[in-house]
């Protein structure tokens, strides 16, 4: 007989993806599902009918909670607010096979999201990575229907009004990163030049915790000089890999075997127009738990 707790684990995977693309945050989604958990064990089970639609209920809004107190923290973060990353060659957030897949998990979505109001956000998600239908959105949030169409629209424009997001086929990126990788690896500014769009942008998220830029670095020149004094410096005793982040390749940094750093990029017309690198130690350590699993 499947028990109580069978039946969730046979739904954590997807309540984990669920509550990551609501928060951005890896920890705090895990926090979610404990929590979901921990209901889930305490409640009726005959009076459950559909546990997958009730977990899922549950999980966005415990999510929505989160969400009110998440954005007064984030108005006072030091320097920019990154998501955290997650590597998703394991199938940490579901299948990612196509291009709608990818994007909905990538750095350059999950930071627009937060221009979103909480229930903007939690109506996107639920249709656009979960494909729920407008009626079963209303149910999750007991909303009516007719409310919940209005917020799509509102979000979907919203995020069309914040400006164009960029995708790459998968091996191009990749390709890509390993030129950065090759380039940095040799101090080659003039190869780090030839592959950084003319308006580039480098954000730094260091959280207050280590050393970052507090302000985007906008432009190639800027860029290449910040470049080259991290590969002077810092960078000169770091470790890099190329791994999927995000749903795309990005890099990862080790310094004695330790995480120190998630390097996210956007491609655009085959160059390198966004970096988005996460060096804040809070915002590593479940990259380092599923990297060690590896």
């Amino acid at each position: 007989m499947t028990t109580h707790a069978d039946e969730f684990e046979s739904h954590r995977a997807r309540l984990f993806g669920l509550a990551y693309r609501m928060l951005g945050s890896a920890a705090e989604a895990e926090d979610t599902v404990q929590d979901a958990y921990l209901r889930w064990s305490a409640a009726d089970r005959g009076a459950v009918e559909r546990p997958g639609a009730w977990l899922a209920k549950v999980v966005t809004n415990l999510c929505l909670s989160r969400l009110t107190s998440a954005r007064a923290r984030r108005e006072l973060y030091p320097g920019p607010w990154l998501p955290e990353p997650v590597v998703t060659s394991d199938g940490t957030l579901g299948p990612l096979e196509s291009a709608e897949q990818r994007d909905a998990v990538s750095f350059a979505l999950l930071v627009l999201l937060e221009r979103l109001t909480p229930a903007e956000r939690a109506v996107y998600v639920l249709r656009e990575a979960f494909a729920y239908g407008h009626r079963e959105i209303a149910e999750v949030l007991d909303l009516g229907e007719a409310n919940c169409r209005q917020l799509y629209r509102r979000a979907v424009r919203r995020l069309a009004d914040a400006g164009a997001r960029f995708e790459a086929e998968p091996e191009r990126q990749a390709r890509l990163v390993e030129s950065f990788l090759t380039a940095a690896r040799e101090g080659d500014l003039t190869g780090l030049e030839k592959l950084l769009a003319a308006d580039v942008t480098w954000w730094s998220d260091g959280g207050g915790r280590v050393s970052a830029a507090r302000r985007p670095i906008e432009g190639r020149e800027k860029v290449l000089r910040f470049l080259a004094g991290a590969l002077r410096g810092f960078a000169a005793h770091v470790g890099f890999t190329v791994v999927e982040v995000n749903g795309a390749a990005g890099l990862v940094a080790r310094l004695g075997g330790r995480v120190v750093g998630v390097v996210a990029f956007e491609v655009r017309d085959g160059l390198v127009a966004r970096v988005r690198a996460v060096v804040n130690p809070d915002k590593l350590a479940f990259v380092e738990r599923r990297l060690r699993r590896c």
